[in-house]
């Protein structure tokens, strides 16, 4: 179902930027990020989506804020734009990742028949919604970086078969919707088709582990899991490994499970220059950057804007060299979250939910294609003109 080659952005803390102040600019010009973005190729934006990031008071959890509101809202503005979308469904009231995958506060306590229910009907729920605003998304993410489960404890893996209930509960409210979705538009023209439909992903975290995907997908049908049509892959250079494994992973598991294969998340840094001077935080109340320099020593490219150009270069051609063509594209995770006081990771509110003490800084800006003046860098460039 997936065409169009994916020149993806993850746009998720963009209205947050922009409230704190943040501005854009390309080649001196002010303009929307936006439409910045997409002038360099960008046709689709990601948008996480958390079931209630806020505490009991209203404090917001931060890092967008992405609440059903949010997301709607930069779905609408991508619309408008003549860009598609990915709903990419967290399952949690803030960020769900290999290392937590908290239970949403309205779904603690439910045993595991409860929270299948509960996926299935959040999940209808959402799309309906999206449906009502005219907005249905092109690619559904049904869960965040699922590599260690989700809904833990009662998804934690190895318990697969929890995994693949939950999954494929969220799998078959995507589909109806649809298929809902397809008889609407028949209603109103006897002779539509239905578009292109919508389609399903199961996301992954660390590409170029070809050990965790063939486990992990072996084990999720092994059980029962629901037919999907693509695999996502999170790829770092600074945690997952030289690109060759990238290579080798997505080339192996496009023949071995026939998916169209997204690098769902990918970035590089182009400079360890620190950014304190922009968030305006005390040092205790910093997250730090994302690249330590410990890391960075690991990386094949220098943090530079040329090496972060080279860098994409590199990863378009292994992506378009996945065998039969499966390689359909890539999102750059978050590429317009600049530094400016007041956008950060976490909040005070989060750090309680997530039971972490913090701080709760940016961490990311030198990993965007925005420098921290918001200028848009080199690399987007080599995005456009692939």
């Amino acid at each position: 179902m997936i065409k169009e080659f994916i020149k993806g952005m993850d746009l998720s803390t963009l209205l947050e930027v922009e409230r704190c102040g943040g501005k854009f600019y390309d080649h001196g010009v002010p303009g929307d990020a936006m439409d910045i973005l997409r002038s360099y190729g960008m046709n689709l934006v990601r948008l996480r989506l958390w079931n209630d990031p806020f505490d009991e008071k209203g404090n917001s959890y931060g890092a967008g804020g992405s609440d059903i509101e949010t997301t709607l809202a930069l779905a609408k503005r991508a619309k408008e734009k003549g860009v598609g979308w990915m709903l990419d469904f967290h399952y949690s009231d803030f960020w769900a990742d290999p290392g937590k995958q908290i239970p949403p506060k309205a779904w603690r306590g439910k045993d595991a028949d409860q929270l299948e229910e509960a996926v299935y009907d959040y999940t209808r729920e959402i799309l309906k919604r999206c449906a009502r605003e005219d907005v249905l998304p092109q690619i559904v993410a049904v869960g965040n970086e699922l590599s260690n489960g989700l809904l833990w404890e009662q998804g934690r893996t190895p318990n697969y078969r929890n995994i693949a209930r939950f999954v494929s509960a969220g799998v078959r409210a995507v589909r109806e919707a649809e298929a809902e979705a397809c008889e609407n538009a028949k209603k109103i023209d006897p002779a539509a088709q239905g578009g292109d439909g919508i389609s399903v992903m199961l996301h992954l975290d660390n590409g170029g582990n070809n050990a965790l995907y063939r486990s992990w997908f072996d084990a999720y049908f092994a059980n029962g899991g629901a037919d999907f049509d693509c695999i996502g892959l999170s790829y770092y250079p600074f945690w997952h490994g030289p690109l060759d494994m990238l290579r080798q992973n997505m080339d192996d598991i496009a023949v071995r499970y026939r998916k169209d294969l997204i690098v769902t998340e990918i970035s590089m840094g182009y400079t360890m220059e620190d950014y304190c001077a922009y968030e305006k935080l005390e040092p205790q109340e910093r997250k730090g950057m994302a690249t330590r320099r410990e890391l960075v020593e690991q990386i094949d490219y220098p943090m530079t804007p040329e090496g972060q150009l080279d860098f994409m270069r590199d990863v378009l051609r292994i992506i378009r060299e996945v065998p039969e063509g499966r390689g359909k594209g890539f999102c750059y995770w978050e590429p317009a979250w600049i530094p400016v006081p007041g956008s950060g990771w976490a909040t005070e509110a989060a750090c309680a939910y997530i039971r972490e003490s913090g701080p709760g800084g940016n961490e990311w800006a030198n990993q965007a294609l925005f420098d921290y003046d918001g200028n848009a860098l080199p690399a987007l460039e080599v995005i456009r003109d692939f």
